[in-house]
């Protein structure tokens, strides 16, 4: 994986309580001279309107600080979440990690 690229995984339940420390891993990705983003929602098997609020804050956290953020691996319920709330036209969102290894591979 490239060096610029922090990958996050999101655990089961991305929900008000599992948020913060996602939040505060977020700080650290801003200082770190990281580039782009990488959310894998692989393992999430359940997002509520508060993983959904914490995600809309971090795309545009990372996006004042030059950062940008990709989703990847979503499943069906978070599919129709970003659909139903209009996200999904404002995130970048690929199937897998093997799609955005290739969407860096064609930005190069």
């Amino acid at each position: 994986m490239n060096p610029q690229v922090k990958v996050i995984a999101l655990s089961q339940n991305f929900n008000a309580t599992t948020s913060h420390g996602f939040q505060e891993t977020i700080k650290e990705v801003i200082t770190s001279g990281i580039k782009i983003v990488l959310i894998d929602c692989q393992s999430v098997i359940f997002m509520d309107s508060s993983g959904l609020g914490a995600l809309v804050l971090t795309f545009k956290t990372l996006q004042e600080s030059g950062i940008k953020m990709v989703i990847c691996s979503i499943n069906e319920q978070v599919r129709i979440l970003f659909e139903l709330t209009g996200i999904d036209s404002i995130f970048t969102i690929v199937p897998n990690k093997d799609a955005f290894n290739n969407l860096l591979v064609s930005a190069s």
